[in-house]
Protein backbone atom coordinates (compact mmCIF):
# COMPACT_ATOMS: atom_id res chain seq x y z
CA UNK A 1 0.00 0.00 0.00
CA UNK A 2 2.91 2.51 0.48
CA UNK A 3 4.42 1.63 -2.50
CA UNK A 4 1.00 2.71 -4.49
CA UNK A 5 0.90 5.65 -2.09
CA UNK A 6 4.29 6.72 -3.23
CA UNK A 7 4.15 5.67 -6.86
CA UNK A 8 0.77 8.41 -6.74
CA UNK A 9 2.49 11.28 -5.16
CA UNK A 10 5.60 10.89 -7.56
CA UNK A 11 2.85 10.73 -10.44
CA UNK A 12 1.04 13.68 -8.79
CA UNK A 13 4.28 16.04 -8.27
CA UNK A 14 5.47 14.89 -11.88
CA UNK A 15 2.55 16.77 -13.41
CA UNK A 16 2.66 19.22 -11.38
CA UNK A 17 6.35 19.95 -12.50
CA UNK A 18 4.93 19.23 -15.96
CA UNK A 19 2.03 22.09 -15.61
CA UNK A 20 4.10 24.52 -14.44
CA UNK A 21 7.07 24.26 -17.04
CA UNK A 22 4.43 23.95 -19.65
CA UNK A 23 2.84 27.21 -18.48
CA UNK A 24 6.32 29.03 -19.02
CA UNK A 25 6.30 27.96 -22.59
CA UNK A 26 2.89 28.78 -22.94
CA UNK A 27 3.87 32.51 -21.61
CA UNK A 28 7.08 32.30 -23.46
CA UNK A 29 4.80 31.87 -26.57
CA UNK A 30 2.89 34.66 -26.15
CA UNK A 31 5.56 36.84 -25.66
CA UNK A 32 7.61 36.06 -28.81
CA UNK A 33 9.93 33.97 -27.46
CA UNK A 34 12.28 32.03 -29.93
CA UNK A 35 14.13 30.34 -27.07
CA UNK A 36 13.74 29.34 -23.43
CA UNK A 37 16.78 28.84 -21.40
CA UNK A 38 15.84 25.99 -18.29
CA UNK A 39 19.19 25.64 -15.70
CA UNK A 40 19.23 23.66 -12.15
CA UNK A 41 19.78 26.63 -9.69
CA UNK A 42 18.64 29.13 -11.63
CA UNK A 43 15.50 31.57 -13.13
CA UNK A 44 14.50 30.31 -16.37
CA UNK A 45 15.43 32.82 -19.19
CA UNK A 46 13.44 33.65 -22.74
CA UNK A 47 15.40 35.13 -26.13
CA UNK A 48 13.01 37.83 -27.17
CA UNK A 49 14.41 39.97 -30.41
CA UNK A 50 17.22 38.33 -29.66
CA UNK A 51 18.36 39.06 -26.48
CA UNK A 52 17.97 36.65 -23.05
CA UNK A 53 15.66 37.99 -20.30
CA UNK A 54 15.19 36.34 -16.64
CA UNK A 55 11.45 35.13 -15.90
CA UNK A 56 10.67 36.27 -12.77
CA UNK A 57 9.44 33.17 -10.16
CA UNK A 58 10.96 30.63 -8.36
CA UNK A 59 14.14 29.44 -9.50
CA UNK A 60 14.45 25.72 -11.51
CA UNK A 61 15.15 22.78 -9.37
CA UNK A 62 16.67 19.68 -10.17
CA UNK A 63 13.98 17.25 -9.03
CA UNK A 64 11.64 19.70 -10.88
CA UNK A 65 13.59 20.01 -14.53
CA UNK A 66 14.37 16.28 -14.34
CA UNK A 67 10.61 15.33 -14.05
CA UNK A 68 9.45 17.73 -16.78
CA UNK A 69 11.99 16.40 -19.28
CA UNK A 70 11.65 12.51 -18.60
CA UNK A 71 8.50 12.80 -18.70
CA UNK A 72 8.85 14.27 -22.63
CA UNK A 73 11.48 11.43 -23.25
CA UNK A 74 10.99 7.54 -23.65
CA UNK A 75 13.15 4.98 -21.91
CA UNK A 76 15.59 4.34 -24.60
CA UNK A 77 16.31 8.58 -25.13
CA UNK A 78 16.58 8.93 -20.97
CA UNK A 79 19.39 6.48 -21.14
CA UNK A 80 20.92 8.06 -24.13
CA UNK A 81 21.25 11.07 -21.91
CA UNK A 82 22.25 9.44 -18.58
CA UNK A 83 25.03 7.95 -20.80
CA UNK A 84 26.08 10.51 -22.92
CA UNK A 85 24.98 14.10 -21.03
CA UNK A 86 23.64 15.10 -24.27
CA UNK A 87 20.20 15.05 -26.24
CA UNK A 88 18.34 16.68 -29.28
CA UNK A 89 14.75 15.81 -29.09
CA UNK A 90 11.62 17.72 -30.12
CA UNK A 91 7.91 17.60 -28.55
CA UNK A 92 4.63 19.06 -29.31
CA UNK A 93 2.83 20.71 -26.72
CA UNK A 94 -0.65 20.92 -28.10
CA UNK A 95 -2.63 23.63 -29.29
CA UNK A 96 0.81 26.07 -27.98
CA UNK A 97 3.82 25.30 -29.79
CA UNK A 98 6.32 22.55 -31.03
CA UNK A 99 9.85 22.62 -29.53
CA UNK A 100 13.26 21.42 -30.11
CA UNK A 101 15.00 20.45 -27.27
CA UNK A 102 18.90 19.93 -26.19
CA UNK A 103 19.68 18.41 -22.97
CA UNK A 104 22.94 18.93 -21.44
CA UNK A 105 25.08 19.64 -18.08
CA UNK A 106 27.11 22.45 -17.12
CA UNK A 107 29.22 22.03 -14.02
CA UNK A 108 27.22 18.90 -12.75
CA UNK A 109 23.61 20.70 -13.64
CA UNK A 110 20.87 19.80 -15.70
CA UNK A 111 20.29 22.40 -18.53
CA UNK A 112 17.91 22.76 -21.11
CA UNK A 113 17.82 24.97 -24.30
CA UNK A 114 14.65 24.76 -26.30
CA UNK A 115 13.77 26.49 -29.78
CA UNK A 116 10.30 27.26 -30.03
CA UNK A 117 8.58 26.13 -33.48
CA UNK A 118 4.89 27.47 -34.72
CA UNK A 119 2.98 24.82 -34.95
CA UNK A 120 1.64 26.14 -38.10
CA UNK A 121 4.28 26.35 -41.41
CA UNK A 122 4.78 29.91 -42.46
CA UNK A 123 4.21 30.72 -46.19
CA UNK A 124 7.11 32.10 -48.38
CA UNK A 125 5.17 35.37 -48.38
CA UNK A 126 4.65 35.57 -44.92
CA UNK A 127 8.58 35.50 -44.05
CA UNK A 128 9.14 37.63 -47.51
CA UNK A 129 10.96 35.73 -49.55
CA UNK A 130 12.20 37.59 -52.93
CA UNK A 131 10.93 36.36 -55.76
CA UNK A 132 13.66 34.75 -56.76
CA UNK A 133 13.35 31.83 -54.44
CA UNK A 134 10.13 31.16 -56.54
CA UNK A 135 12.79 29.85 -59.25
CA UNK A 136 14.49 27.59 -56.44
CA UNK A 137 11.64 25.64 -55.30
CA UNK A 138 10.04 24.96 -59.40
CA UNK A 139 13.10 23.14 -60.19
CA UNK A 140 13.87 19.68 -61.20
CA UNK A 141 17.02 19.05 -59.78
CA UNK A 142 20.12 20.69 -58.04
CA UNK A 143 21.28 21.82 -54.64
CA UNK A 144 19.69 25.07 -52.27
CA UNK A 145 21.27 25.91 -49.43
CA UNK A 146 20.03 28.09 -46.46
CA UNK A 147 23.06 29.74 -44.65
CA UNK A 148 23.26 31.81 -41.32
CA UNK A 149 24.14 31.66 -37.46
CA UNK A 150 22.41 30.21 -35.09
CA UNK A 151 18.99 31.57 -34.30
CA UNK A 152 19.10 33.32 -38.11
CA UNK A 153 15.80 31.54 -39.29
CA UNK A 154 17.06 28.74 -41.43
CA UNK A 155 14.89 25.95 -40.26
CA UNK A 156 11.70 28.43 -41.25
CA UNK A 157 13.24 29.63 -44.31
CA UNK A 158 13.60 26.09 -45.40
CA UNK A 159 9.99 24.50 -44.22
CA UNK A 160 8.66 27.30 -45.92
CA UNK A 161 10.49 26.79 -49.59
CA UNK A 162 9.42 22.92 -48.39
CA UNK A 163 5.75 23.92 -47.54
CA UNK A 164 5.10 25.80 -51.16
CA UNK A 165 6.24 22.79 -52.62
CA UNK A 166 3.75 20.25 -50.73
CA UNK A 167 1.15 22.63 -52.16
CA UNK A 168 1.97 23.35 -55.22
CA UNK A 169 3.56 20.31 -56.59
CA UNK A 170 3.01 16.40 -57.05
CA UNK A 171 6.25 15.29 -55.08
CA UNK A 172 7.30 12.53 -52.65
CA UNK A 173 9.80 14.97 -50.45
CA UNK A 174 12.01 13.16 -48.14
CA UNK A 175 13.11 15.01 -45.44
CA UNK A 176 16.05 13.52 -43.06
CA UNK A 177 16.14 15.71 -39.79
CA UNK A 178 17.73 16.00 -35.73
CA UNK A 179 15.25 16.30 -34.97
CA UNK A 180 12.13 16.80 -36.82
CA UNK A 181 11.20 20.88 -36.34
CA UNK A 182 8.18 21.74 -38.68
CA UNK A 183 5.79 19.07 -38.74
CA UNK A 184 4.39 19.47 -42.27
CA UNK A 185 0.87 18.03 -43.11
CA UNK A 186 0.42 16.41 -46.27
CA UNK A 187 -0.89 18.44 -49.27
CA UNK A 188 -0.56 18.07 -52.81
CA UNK A 189 2.74 15.73 -52.29
CA UNK A 190 3.57 13.21 -50.10
CA UNK A 191 5.86 13.95 -46.97
CA UNK A 192 8.44 11.26 -45.23
CA UNK A 193 10.06 12.67 -42.02
CA UNK A 194 12.72 10.89 -40.56
CA UNK A 195 14.48 11.68 -37.40
CA UNK A 196 17.91 10.37 -36.21
CA UNK A 197 17.22 8.19 -33.80
CA UNK A 198 14.01 7.32 -33.91
CA UNK A 199 14.10 6.94 -37.77
CA UNK A 200 17.15 5.61 -38.95
CA UNK A 201 20.55 5.44 -37.05
CA UNK A 202 22.34 8.65 -38.89
CA UNK A 203 22.40 11.08 -41.50
CA UNK A 204 25.11 8.68 -43.79
CA UNK A 205 23.19 6.05 -43.14
CA UNK A 206 19.60 7.69 -43.85
CA UNK A 207 21.41 9.32 -46.98
CA UNK A 208 22.62 5.88 -48.72
CA UNK A 209 19.06 4.57 -48.40
CA UNK A 210 17.48 7.68 -49.93
CA UNK A 211 17.91 6.99 -53.34
CA UNK A 212 15.87 3.98 -53.32
CA UNK A 213 12.96 5.21 -51.47
CA UNK A 214 12.34 7.62 -54.95
CA UNK A 215 12.11 11.32 -53.90
CA UNK A 216 11.36 13.99 -55.83
CA UNK A 217 12.72 16.58 -53.61
CA UNK A 218 15.31 15.76 -50.05
CA UNK A 219 15.22 17.90 -47.21
CA UNK A 220 18.62 17.71 -45.09
CA UNK A 221 18.33 19.42 -42.23
CA UNK A 222 21.72 20.05 -41.97
CA UNK A 223 25.05 19.50 -43.76
CA UNK A 224 27.22 18.52 -40.70
CA UNK A 225 30.35 16.35 -42.54
CA UNK A 226 32.24 15.46 -45.32
CA UNK A 227 29.49 11.99 -46.05
CA UNK A 228 26.82 14.45 -45.76
CA UNK A 229 27.72 16.86 -48.17
CA UNK A 230 28.65 14.35 -50.77
CA UNK A 231 25.70 12.62 -50.40
CA UNK A 232 23.72 15.89 -50.89
CA UNK A 233 25.56 16.43 -54.13
CA UNK A 234 25.27 13.36 -55.45
CA UNK A 235 21.82 13.29 -54.26
CA UNK A 236 21.22 16.94 -56.46
CA UNK A 237 23.33 15.73 -59.37
CA UNK A 238 21.05 11.93 -59.75
CA UNK A 239 17.72 14.40 -60.42
CA UNK A 240 16.91 15.06 -57.08
CA UNK A 241 15.65 18.57 -56.16
CA UNK A 242 18.01 19.13 -52.54
CA UNK A 243 18.35 21.31 -49.58
CA UNK A 244 19.98 21.86 -46.63
CA UNK A 245 21.30 24.06 -44.25
CA UNK A 246 25.39 25.49 -42.64
CA UNK A 247 25.85 27.53 -40.44
CA UNK A 248 27.97 29.86 -42.81
CA UNK A 249 27.29 33.95 -42.99
CA UNK A 250 28.18 34.65 -46.90
CA UNK A 251 27.86 32.41 -50.23
CA UNK A 252 31.71 32.47 -50.89
CA UNK A 253 32.56 31.23 -47.35
CA UNK A 254 29.36 28.53 -48.07
CA UNK A 255 31.38 27.25 -51.24
CA UNK A 256 34.72 27.71 -49.28
CA UNK A 257 33.47 25.55 -46.19
CA UNK A 258 32.01 22.55 -48.52
CA UNK A 259 35.56 22.40 -50.66
CA UNK A 260 37.57 22.40 -47.83
CA UNK A 261 35.70 19.51 -45.67
CA UNK A 262 37.50 17.36 -48.55
CA UNK A 263 40.46 15.71 -48.96
CA UNK A 264 42.81 18.17 -51.69
CA UNK A 265 42.72 15.49 -53.92
CA UNK A 266 39.06 15.74 -54.23
CA UNK A 267 38.89 19.66 -54.28
CA UNK A 268 38.85 20.16 -58.01
CA UNK A 269 36.01 17.22 -58.48
CA UNK A 270 33.79 18.82 -56.04
CA UNK A 271 34.34 22.31 -57.42
CA UNK A 272 33.01 20.64 -60.42
CA UNK A 273 30.59 18.77 -59.41
CA UNK A 274 29.17 22.16 -57.59
CA UNK A 275 29.36 24.07 -60.70
CA UNK A 276 26.57 21.27 -62.20
CA UNK A 277 24.26 21.13 -59.46
CA UNK A 278 24.18 23.88 -57.12
CA UNK A 279 21.64 26.32 -57.88
CA UNK A 280 20.87 28.68 -55.59
CA UNK A 281 22.89 29.86 -51.79
CA UNK A 282 20.24 32.21 -49.28
CA UNK A 283 22.38 33.51 -46.65
CA UNK A 284 20.38 35.73 -43.76
CA UNK A 285 20.56 36.72 -40.26
CA UNK A 286 17.76 38.09 -38.81
CA UNK A 287 17.64 42.23 -37.82
CA UNK A 288 15.71 43.58 -35.00
CA UNK A 289 12.82 46.22 -36.76
CA UNK A 290 12.59 49.74 -36.00
CA UNK A 291 10.83 51.28 -33.19
CA UNK A 292 8.52 48.23 -32.68
CA UNK A 293 9.62 44.31 -31.47
CA UNK A 294 10.16 41.72 -33.29
CA UNK A 295 12.49 40.74 -36.42
CA UNK A 296 13.31 40.66 -40.22
CA UNK A 297 15.43 38.92 -42.39
CA UNK A 298 17.94 40.45 -44.00
CA UNK A 299 19.01 38.42 -47.25
CA UNK A 300 22.15 37.88 -49.34
CA UNK A 301 21.15 35.63 -52.42
CA UNK A 302 23.40 33.79 -55.08
CA UNK A 303 21.46 32.87 -58.09
CA UNK A 304 24.05 30.46 -60.15
CA UNK A 305 24.15 31.69 -63.12
CA UNK A 306 26.52 30.82 -66.35
CA UNK A 307 29.12 33.33 -64.94
CA UNK A 308 29.07 31.70 -61.37
CA UNK A 309 29.61 27.98 -62.94
CA UNK A 310 32.53 29.07 -64.72
CA UNK A 311 33.89 30.75 -61.86
CA UNK A 312 33.49 27.91 -59.61
CA UNK A 313 34.93 25.37 -62.26
CA UNK A 314 38.13 27.80 -62.40
CA UNK A 315 38.25 27.65 -58.92
CA UNK A 316 37.97 31.44 -58.60
CA UNK A 317 35.72 31.35 -55.26
CA UNK A 318 36.65 34.89 -54.04
CA UNK A 319 35.20 36.44 -57.26
CA UNK A 320 31.91 35.00 -56.71
CA UNK A 321 30.84 38.35 -54.61
CA UNK A 322 31.52 40.37 -57.46
CA UNK A 323 28.92 38.11 -59.77
CA UNK A 324 26.45 39.03 -57.33
CA UNK A 325 26.75 42.49 -56.99
CA UNK A 326 26.68 42.55 -60.77
CA UNK A 327 24.09 39.87 -60.89
CA UNK A 328 20.57 42.19 -59.73
CA UNK A 329 18.82 41.21 -63.08
CA UNK A 330 18.92 37.41 -61.83
CA UNK A 331 17.67 37.98 -58.67
CA UNK A 332 20.76 37.94 -56.73
CA UNK A 333 21.68 40.66 -53.79
CA UNK A 334 24.07 41.53 -51.52
CA UNK A 335 24.31 41.57 -47.86
CA UNK A 336 24.15 45.35 -47.82
CA UNK A 337 21.75 45.89 -51.09
CA UNK A 338 19.25 43.90 -48.45
CA UNK A 339 19.92 46.06 -45.78
CA UNK A 340 19.98 49.13 -47.44
CA UNK A 341 16.55 47.97 -48.97
CA UNK A 342 15.42 48.01 -45.72
CA UNK A 343 16.57 50.97 -44.23
CA UNK A 344 15.34 52.43 -47.34
CA UNK A 345 11.70 51.31 -46.50
CA UNK A 346 11.78 52.44 -42.82
CA UNK A 347 11.96 48.60 -41.67
CA UNK A 348 14.99 49.60 -39.64
CA UNK A 349 16.75 51.79 -38.21
CA UNK A 350 20.13 53.22 -40.03
CA UNK A 351 22.27 51.82 -36.70
CA UNK A 352 20.91 48.48 -37.07
CA UNK A 353 21.73 48.54 -40.91
CA UNK A 354 25.21 49.45 -40.25
CA UNK A 355 25.92 46.94 -37.47
CA UNK A 356 24.99 44.17 -39.41
CA UNK A 357 26.74 45.29 -42.44
CA UNK A 358 29.73 43.05 -44.12
CA UNK A 359 31.13 45.81 -44.99
CA UNK A 360 30.55 49.08 -43.36
CA UNK A 361 32.76 51.65 -45.56
CA UNK A 362 30.56 50.34 -48.41
CA UNK A 363 27.41 50.97 -46.49
CA UNK A 364 28.44 54.17 -45.84
CA UNK A 365 29.30 54.95 -48.88
CA UNK A 366 26.01 53.98 -50.59
CA UNK A 367 23.58 55.11 -48.08
CA UNK A 368 25.39 58.11 -46.47
CA UNK A 369 25.73 58.30 -42.40
CA UNK A 370 22.08 58.60 -41.73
Amino acid sequence: MATDDTQAQFEKLSDEHYARFTTLIRAAVAEGASDVHLRAGERPRVRIDGELYEVEGPIVTEESLRSFLYALLGPDQIERFERTHELDFAHTFPGVTRSRFNLYVQQGKLCASTRLIPEVVPTMEQIQLPPVVYNFVNLPAGLVLVTGPTGSGKSTTLAAMIDYINTHRRTHILTIEDPIEYVFQQKRSMVSQREMSLDTLSYHHALRHAFRQDPDVVMIGEMRDLETMQAAITLAETGHLTFSTLHTTEAATTINRIIDSFPPHQQAQVRAQLAVSLQGIISQKLVPLKDRRGRIAAREILVCNRAVRNLLREGKVPQIFSAIQTGVEDGMITMNASLGELYRQGLISYETALKNSPDRREFVQKYGNG
